[in-house]
This record gives structure tokens, C-alpha cells and sequence, in this order.
């Protein structure tokens, strides 16, 4: 397994990653969530109007309480984020503005608290830990108006991020793992190409038989675009005909055994469909997945092509480790061979 996630911030990469931490709907005006991710907590806070989000340090700096166990009042230009403990007053920039045990005292500069990058996008809430490396993954048919929106998950899974991209990136597995659902058993992969899109690797034209690619019973060869958007950001659209589906999943590390994932997913179809039917259709592919995915050894994804065997429909994972390897990513990943 990798060293503590902490150990890992020291890969400018990850510490460079938009992780998505939950969803838009789930932080009231007024209220707090707190979240794990990397090793740490965080508090995502609204102000009370409803404007804007924050996200913090889930650390009072005065004696370590959680910041998101408190309550978010007015203060003077803003709302406040209250200590539960003490009652430090925290304002929207992270500064302590008043303690009430010395209400004379101009709080030091010092007292505050750390604040993270925080966006919100697609629905998202997606948060960066370091200095961006770059600007939100872009999933273009989620802003298309003809496409119905749904996000799903969190999944949890015991495993570490490039297992779970990676997984996501592998065609032939659909027949298997997902078979009746997504893929045949029997159905062959055809041949496929694949380059270098705007974020990384990228597969356009992957062609597939799938026993239902729509919901109608009836089979079809459908085709898919895969796409990597970063070390533990990746896509895919699916086409049928005029039909098309996309989900752009993020993979955000919680600590040094397991992973969550958050899905997009858009469609310009099957408005008629339940969202819970769609949501538990997904629940089941995906916990298909995690069975597989979480008894996967080594635990490390093996960078050296030499330590497992690759076949020709392999060519997205192959190209994703690779890139992950010019790139210098380093978490959930093993450079010298088989661990």
C-alpha cells in the first residue's frame, strides 16, 4: 500500500487536483458540511444569503475544535463562521474578527483559518487543496440544455485512485463484469486508436455490442469516446445513433486506504425514466465494479509495462499509465514494477 496520504502532498500533482467533495444541493444558506479528503477534514459553509461557499480547515486555530459543528451568524460586513468551543467569530475571508472571552482584543493576524480553492460546477462542489494546476474538468454535454443532469454517488471504495480511473477506462471489462447490462461475454473489442486530448489520453471511436444499450431490449454496436481529464478525473460519452450518455467521474482520495467517487452523468434521452431507476442502475454497475476493483493486487498500479500482461484492447489503460508516469503522478501508483 502507499504511505499516509499527508506523505503524499508532497506530489505537486495531487496537491494541484480539483477533487469533488460533494454536491451544490447538499450545503444549505446557512449551514455546514464537513468532508475527508487527503487525510483532512474540511468545513464547506454557505452564508446565511445564500452567496457563495467556502471551504476551510475543519480546525478552530485556538484549540483545535471542528469549525462545521458550529453556527454561521451575522457580522459586520458578512456572516460569520462560529467556533463551537469558544466562540471565535471567523469571517468570510478566514480571519478571526472578535473572541468573546476578550471582547477588547483585536484578534492577531495569525488567528485564522486555513482556507482551500472552492468551486461549484455541474452541480459540484469541487475543492483544491494546493495551488491549482489547471482549471475545472470541462464535461461540455452537462451544460448542453437538452441533456438531463444526475449525480451520483458517493461510491467508497477500499482502493486507491488510478485502480478506479483506470477501471473506468477499460472497455473490455463491460461484457464481464457488467455483462447483460453493458457488454457480452462473448462480444469482441475491435481494434481502437488512441492520442492525446487537451487533458490526456483519449480514445474517439471504441466500438462495442451491448444486449441494451438504451433501455429498449433491443442490441446494438454502440461507440464510445473516452477521455482523460486528469491523474484521477476521466470521461466518456456514449453514442447510439442520436442517443448519447456521459458521465465524467472524479476520484478524491479520503485517506490512505480508500477512495470516493462522484459521477455526472448526462443523457438527451429517457426523460420519461425515473431518476431513481437511473441512480439505482448505476448503484448496481458500480458495485459491480468495487468487488472487482478492491480485490485487485498489486494495490499500487504498476507503471512498468513489463510487470502485467497487456493485450490490444488494453491500449486506453496502457496509454493512461504511461501519461501518468511522464507526468510524474506518484499517488496509488508504483514505478518500479509489481509491489
Amino acid at each position: 500500500m502507499s504511505g499516509p496520504v499527508l506523505d503524499q502532498l508532497k506530489d505537486a500533482r495531487l496537491g494541484a487536483e480539483w477533487f469533488a467533495v460533494g454536491w451544490s444541493r447538499e450545503v444549505k444558506a446557512g449551514k455546514t458540511l464537513t468532508r475527508r479528503v487527503l487525510g483532512r477534514d474540511v468545513a464547506l459553509w454557505r452564508p446565511a444569503a445564500g452567496d457563495g461557499l467556502h471551504c476551510w480547515l475543519d480546525l478552530c486555530i485556538h484549540r483545535g475544535a471542528k469549525l462545521s459543528l458550529g453556527e454561521v451568524r451575522p457580522g459586520v460586513g458578512g456572516d460569520c463562521l462560529v467556533c463551537p468551543y469558544h466562540g471565535w467569530r471567523y469571517a468570510e475571508s478566514g480571519q478571526c474578527v472578535s473572541i468573546p472571552a476578550h471582547p477588547g482584543l483585536i484578534p492577531p493576524v495569525k488567528a485564522r483559518a486555513q482556507v482551500f480553492k472552492v468551486r461549484e460546477r455541474y452541480g459540484v462542489i469541487w475543492i483544491c487543496l494546493g495551488e491549482p494546476g489547471g482549471e475545472l474538468p470541462e464535461f461540455p454535454i452537462a451544460e448542453d440544455e437538452s441533456f438531463r443532469v444526475l449525480l451520483a454517488g458517493p461510491y467508497r471504495f477500499k482502493a486507491l485512485g488510478p485502480r478506479l480511473i483506470e477501471n473506468l477506462l477499460d472497455v473490455a471489462h463491460l461484457g464481464i463484469v457488467h455483462a447483460g447490462l453493458l457488454g457480452d461475454p462473448e462480444g469482441e473489442i475491435e481494434d481502437y486508436e488512441v492520442g492525446m486530448g487537451t487533458g490526456g489520453p483519449e480514445a474517439k471511436e471504441i466500438r462495442i455490442f451491448q444486449p441494451n444499450p438504451d433501455g429498449t431490449g433491443a442490441g446494438a454496436h454502440i461507440r464510445y469516446h473516452y477521455e482523460v481529464k486528469g491523474p484521477l478525473t476521466a470521461g466518456f460519452v456514449k453514442y447510439h445513433g442520436e442517443q448519447r450518455f456521459g458521465m465524467l467521474a472524479q476520484v478524491a482520495p479520503v485517506d490512505d486506504e480508500t477512495c470516493e467517487m462522484r459521477l455526472v452523468m448526462a443523457m438527451n434521452y429517457g426523460q420519461e425514466i425515473p431518476e431513481e431507476e437511473l441512480i439505482t442502475f448505476q448503484d448496481r454497475v458500480t458495485e459491480q465494479d468495487r468487488v472487482i476493483v478492491e480485490s485487485q493486487r498489486p494495490e499500487l498500479l504498476p507503471l512498468d509495462l513489463q510487470a502485467e500482461l497487456h493485450l490490444r484492447s488494453d491500449r486506453m489503460a496502457i496509454a493512461y499509465r504511461r501519461w501518468l508516469r511522464e507526468i510524474g503522478f506518484t499517488y496509488g501508483t508504483n514505478d518500479g514494477g509489481a509491489a
